[in-house]
């Protein structure tokens, strides 16, 4: 009798570690696979005639004049799992023939993760930008359109992240990537970047966002050219008014119009509003400008006087927006863009103008 006490004692010592392990797998998270959707058409009207089947200048949301478009239909299938997780999000439309890559237009996403410890991962693949104040994808931002300072930065990027997350309101991720706004490198040389968040309670967001790198063409340039990219951006909200502001600041050295030895510099900035007059309707206003002396970013232009500079503009935007649901809008804007004076980039009319007009109405839903 006490033999076969023993022996059943000897039985529970031995199967409680692996009872233990079963009771403790039963807390991780279960794997699981989520799938989503975006589909956002649109009807546009812009003051420039650019010719029958061509894109707008700055072109991704919206780009076609005196047309119904499509900017994006999107498919995104997400896994989570407790030490590993992906993403691959495919889209087509007018976003990813304007403004995506020419080699993996229809990829706006696809990355892999690790768990490497409790509040870090490991990403490595094709990511949407980390870079700017906006975000690119309608449904992301108050107005449909975006600001010239959100056209000028990346919207895709390719390499590795470093995500690490010591508390609920500090994201820190760090980045080694091929090149700005490119998935494949045009040199042997990498990039580094950052993007810094803090959360203000339910009242919004701060954040800091950089890259660092010398994408210069092997083939084309010998000559270095490293970018130094910053962006702060504020987001807060006050009762029924959200407020959005973002400043950028880019140096790149032996960029210089008059001295290729020298540094050039731009600056371009975003501030909206958006008040919500009741859950289904809003209003919202942006105001916007970029300037880029050198035209080392947004090209170089030759003015009215006859003299090669870069582009110095600004835009206001107004619009309303319609929610009949919480996963879709209807929104009607406006927007003017003014360059400076000698600066008449624009076509209307058979005139050259340095102001452009444009008219959006756009319907998108999630799902």
């Amino acid at each position: 009798m006490r033999r076969t006490f023993t022996l059943r004692i000897l039985l529970v010592l031995l199967l409680l570690p692996a009872f233990a392990h079963a009771q403790k797998d039963t807390t991780k998270a279960v794997p699981k696979v989520v799938f989503s959707g975006y589909v956002d058409a649109y009807y546009a009207y812009y003051t420039d005639s650019v010719g029958d089947g061509n894109f707008q200048k700055w072109p991704s949301i919206a780009p076609r004049s005196d047309q119904f478009g499509l900017n994006t239909a999107m498919i995104t299938a997400q896994y989570d799992a407790d030490k590993v997780r992906g993403i691959i999000t495919l889209h087509y439309g007018d976003i990813a023939r304007s403004a995506w890559s020419t080699t993996q237009n229809n990829i706006m996403e696809a990355h892999a993760g690790v768990r490497l410890c409790k509040k870090l991962w490991l990403d490595a693949g094709f990511f949407r930008t980390h870079l700017g104040t906006e975000g690119l994808l309608p449904k992301e931002n108050f107005a449909s359109s975006v600001s010239l300072s959100t056209w000028h930065e990346p919207y895709f990027e390719s390499g590795m992240r470093l995500n690490y997350n010591p508390n609920e309101k500090l994201a820190i991720n760090l980045y080694v990537l091929n090149a700005y706004n490119l998935y494949e490198d045009n040199n042997t040389k990498k990039s580094l970047a950052l993007l810094a968040t803090y959360a203000l309670g339910d009242k919004g967001n701060i954040g800091y966002s950089n890259y660092i790198g010398d994408d210069t063409p092997t083939a084309a340039d010998s000559i270095a050219h490293l970018r130094i990219y910053n962006n702060l951006f504020v987001n807060y909200t006050i009762k029924k008014l959200k407020i959005q502001v973002g400043v950028d600041n880019c140096m790149q050295e032996n960029s210089d119009l008059k001295n290729a030895k020298k540094s050039a510099s731009m600056l371009s900035g975003v501030a909206s509003l958006k008040y919500q007059f009741t859950p289904m309707f809003a209003g919202y206003a942006r105001y916007e400008f970029f300037n880029d002396p050198q035209g080392f970013m947004g090209g170089v232009i030759v003015d009215q006087k006859g003299e090669a500079t870069g582009l110095n503009l600004w835009g206001i935007t107004g619009g309303v927006e319609y929610k009949p649901t919480d996963a879709s809008y209807i929104r009607l804007e406006c927007r003017q863009l003014i360059a400076d004076k000698d600066q008449e980039v624009f076509r209307w009319d058979k005139h050259i103008t340095n102001g452009r007009t444009e008219v959006l109405l756009n319907l998108g839903i999630s799902f």
